[in-house]
This record gives C-alpha cells, structure tokens and sequence, in this order.
C-alpha cells in the first residue's frame, strides 16, 4: 500500500510503558464490581485484591435475552457513574432518549444521587431516532467521537451496539471492530449491549452477529434467566413452578482476573440489580433441602 511504513507499527515493548492504562476499577454499583480482581504480592505468595468495579478503559460486551436486565444494569451504571461526578455518554440505539429520562431519574432517586447532578453530566446520543446516526457506520463514530470530546466523557454505553447492524449481521464484525477500536481511541471505559437471537444458548457469549462482538471486546457479561415451568425445576433451584431465576456470569476478560462462577442476581423493587450468591450454592441448598424432605426431616 502506498504511503506504508511498517516501522510505525513495531516496537518494544518497554515503548508502550507510558500509555498503559491504570488497573483499576469503575464501580457500576452492583455485585459485578466485587468479581473483577487483580493480584498483588502477599509475602512469597499472591492474594487476590478486589478491582471494586469493571477494569478502567476496558470495553465489555453486555449479552442477554430479552427482559434479562441488561438495559437495567447499564441504566444503573450510568446513573451512578453520573451521579459521582463523572461525564458518561449513553447511545440510546433501541429506544428514543427520551424514555431514557424517567428509567435514570428512578435510579438516581433510588441510590440516593442528586438527579441535578445526573442530568448535568449524562450526555444523550440519540441514534434510535435519528436513522442517519444508526444505518451510518461512519455519521454513528463521529457523532460519538463529538460527543465525548466536546463534553469529555470518562464511560460510554451503547444500548445495542446489535440495532448498527440489524437485517445485516454479516456486518457485525466490521461494525463492532470501528466501535471499539474508536472507543479505545476516545480512552472510554464502555459497555455495549448486545441482543440474542432465540436460536443462541442463554449461557453462551454469542449474539446477534454471532460471536463476533465478544472476539473482539476485552470481556463479556452474560444475563440469563430461567422460567420455573416444572416440579424437577422447582425442586432443582428450590423456588416455586413460576418463578424466575435470574443469573449472570464474567465469561471472559483479558485485562484482569475475575471470578468465573455463575451468580444469581435479582431486581429488587426498587428496579436495581443486586446479586445474592453464587448458582452453585443456592443448587446445594435446594438439594440438601430435597435429602432432608427425603429423610422426613422437614
């Protein structure tokens, strides 16, 4: 290629040492800040010391099916992030900004955060209502480079990055690789969100596009849940035939150790994810249950 020098792209790697990001966390205020972690020197061995939020300039992948919580978690997020001071530009793609007001004002209200300050430091993309934005690869990276350097956004939330390419997911690797590779540019710790098809295992990072959104990102969340339709699922997770159990899972990340269990999580009534333990346990206590019924313990 004309006007090629491979010599700009070779260096050592002691020449990146000024431009590596901090490890650190950004809290999202839910139980996911607790399962990132880094490892630190404790005498001759290492202890695992908690990042207290997703990894600093990292850019995860949010995947669920319908009605998991995704938009619910990210919404929490941003307000939070917002709330504590710091610029956070959310990319409403599915939903017009305007529905977006009244879910972050009952989140901010919720965590006890000034909506005051929400409002001043949350900046709207609106590409939902805005086809020029949304069926543009290009209009959609320089309306989102505009936003972040005129209002100098520290996070970004794009919800879904799956509506830039949908009726066209051959295009899914192209469109999410100009995203994050503009969002490392923009140095944007962000969370995109991306949609299941019915066919996709719940517990799979594949979506929409296949898995071409979580090879490409530093880490993907998954949201799951689970209908009680039956007795041999009531007594398997120990709940009532039509209840919901709703789970979430690290099922990858390459800038930091995480914890790789399955958690059950819940949105309490005040419309936040909480997570309450890890599936495994709650698994065991349904079954230890189960042996001591069996035993005519109770």
């Amino acid at each position: 290629m004309e006007g090629f020098d491979p010599k700009e792209a070779v260096k050592v790697l002691g020449e990146y040492e000024g431009q590596a990001p901090e490890v650190l966390g950004i809290p999202t205020s839910t139980g996911l800040d607790g399962l990132f972690y880094r490892l630190v020197r404790d005498g001759e061995g290492w202890r695992r010391e908690p990042l207290n939020g997703i990894p600093f300039r990292s850019v995860i992948n949010l995947t669920g099916e319908p009605d998991t919580g995704k938009s619910v978690l990210v919404e929490q997020f941003a307000a939070y992030q917002a709330g504590r001071g710091y610029k956070v530009c959310f990319v409403t793609v599915e939903a017009p900004a305007q529905f977006l007001f009244g879910a972050v004002r009952s989140k901010a209200e919720v965590l006890g955060l000034s909506f005051d300050d929400v409002q001043e430091n949350l900046v709207v993309v609106d590409a939902a209502g805005n086809p020029a934005i949304r069926e543009n690869l290009y209009n959609f990276l320089e309306t989102l480079k505009y936003a972040v350097e005129k209002f100098g956004t520290k996070s970004t939330v794009i919800d879904s990055v799956t509506g830039l390419y949908e009726h066209r997911e051959i295009m899914a690797r192209q469109v999410v690789r100009a995203v994050f590779n503009e969002l490392k540019k923009l140095g944007q710790t962000a969370i995109l969100v991306s949609q299941k098809r019915s066919a996709q295992s719940s517990e799979s990072a594949e979506a929409a596009g296949g898995l071409a959104v979580a090879h490409i990102v530093d880490g993907t969340i998954v949201m799951g849940k689970v209908l009680i339709t039956n007795r041999w699922e009531a007594q398997l997770y120990g709940t009532p035939i039509g209840s919901v159990v709703r789970t979430i899972r690290i099922d990858g990340c390459r800038m930091v150790p995480h914890d790789p269990r399955t958690w059950v999580f819940r949105i309490d009534e005040r419309g936040l994810i909480e997570l309450t333990e890890p599936l495994e346990d709650l698994i065991s206590r349904a079954q230890a249950k189960e042996v001591r019924k069996s035993a005519g313990g109770g």
